[in-house]
């Protein structure tokens, strides 16, 4: 056998470099719930690239009993020995209890059952899901057709959209990271409202916008099948997608939101159309691309550019494109940002929100550089 070299109980070859990290006396460790879905997974390979995050812990319900590479081939190298647990509610308290980090990346609804007996026996739990994104408890039975589980929970949760309520997130125990579309919304639309460019009273916000198939979840859908997805592009959701409300609360304005399902895997493309502010004149296009650029400045994670930003640009980043336009002909401002869903939009988001709750450098195990072609 080469040097450097040894073979794995399951009959693989890794090298010692690609074995499971050896734990630091400086590392954190970490829990991921519903680590066998995409978000879960992302999550995962981002924090075996991050310099303190140690996984300890990763559950998941069809696959409970799995090494997670045998679920998720592209993590066998750096996850070889981490099996997949059940998400019963007894043995997750055991295995979780005295954590750093709690990542919990389980469909709406089965986190505000589940977190409340965790909360206080972790250091620090970021929730992937919609259960404790918004403020209003009411506002879950009109979006989400159910009363809230644990509502006196709500309040103690941080928004975690570092770029608009950092100060919220430094030192956090408790976060709910926004949804893939909200993030993109809100990040191209939150610098134009915060300086008084939109009309707040008048027509509302629209926002168009079209994901890639993954932002569905990994389960299998009959309407997500590849003979069903592709060559096809449609809206879903009409007037009443869930994420609208999230919107309006980063926001503060009234919002038309409109989803789309795109051929793809990853990425989100949403274009918003605003009203200027009633009071002065419109403000050109290179003045709205000043006022992004001035709104993120020093931010790492966004780009602000003159040119229409693209999907495949950041795609497997947590990095957020964003673009503006004036046009004079019809009185309209148009905002464009893009994200990778998987990525900006859930798991390099929350990994980030992790960063500042935990005091670790914000940037910590987050991709700036895509993948490309």
């Amino acid at each position: 056998m080469r040097p450097g070299l040894h073979i794995h109980a399951g009959g693989c070859i890794y090298s010692e470099m690609a074995q499971a990290r050896t734990r630091s006396a400086d590392s954190l460790t970490v829990a991921v719930l519903g680590a066998s879905g995409y978000a879960g997974s992302e999550v995962l390979r981002l924090c075996a690239a991050h310099p303190r995050f140690d996984v300890v812990v990763a559950t998941g319900d069809r696959s409970a009993g799995r090494l997670v590479g045998r679920h998720t081939a592209s993590l066998s190298a750096a996850y070889p020995d981490l099996v997949l647990e059940g998400n019963e509610p007894a043995s997750i308290a055991e295995r979780v209890d005295g954590v750093d980090v709690l990542f919990s990346a389980l469909p709406h609804g089965r986190s505000q059952r589940l977190l409340p007996d965790l909360v206080d026996r972790v250091g620090a739990v970021v929730d992937l899901a919609a259960d404790f994104r918004l403020r209003d408890p009411a506002a879950y039975a009109r979006w989400y057709g159910e009363e809230h589980a644990c509502p006196e929970l709500l309040d103690r949760f941080a928004y975690g959209l570092p770029e608009l309520f950092r100060s919220e997130l430094v030192g956090a125990r408790l976060v709910a990271a926004p949804g893939c579309y909200p993030t993109a919304a809100s990040l191209a639309l939150a610098p134009l409202v915060r300086a008084g460019l939109v009309d707040e009273h008048g027509v509302p916000v629209v926002v168009d916008a079209a994901s890639g198939v993954s932002g569905a979840g990994r389960a299998a859908k009959d309407d997500l099948h590849f003979a069903e997805v592709d060559g096809d592009f449609r809206a879903y959701g009409l007037l009443g997608h869930r994420h609208t409300a999230e919107m309006e609360q980063a926001l503060g304005v009234p919002v038309l939101f409109t989803p789309h399902l795109a051929p793809m895997v990853r990425g989100i493309l949403a274009t918003a159309y605003v009203r200027p502010a009633a009071e002065g004149r419109q403000p050109t296009s290179e003045e709205l691309t000043d006022v992004l650029r001035e709104h993120y400045r020093g931010e790492p994670f966004v780009v602000v550019d003159d040119d229409p930003p693209s999907t495949k640009s950041t795609a497997g980043t947590n990095v957020v494109r964003l673009t503006a336009r004036s046009d004079p002909r019809t009185g309209w401002l148009l905002v464009l940002a893009a994200i990778d869903n998987l990525v900006k939009g859930a798991a390099g988001q929350a990994v980030q929100c992790a960063n500042l709750a935990t005091g670790q450098p914000e940037t910590a195990g987050l991709p700036l550089a895509g993948l490309y072609p």
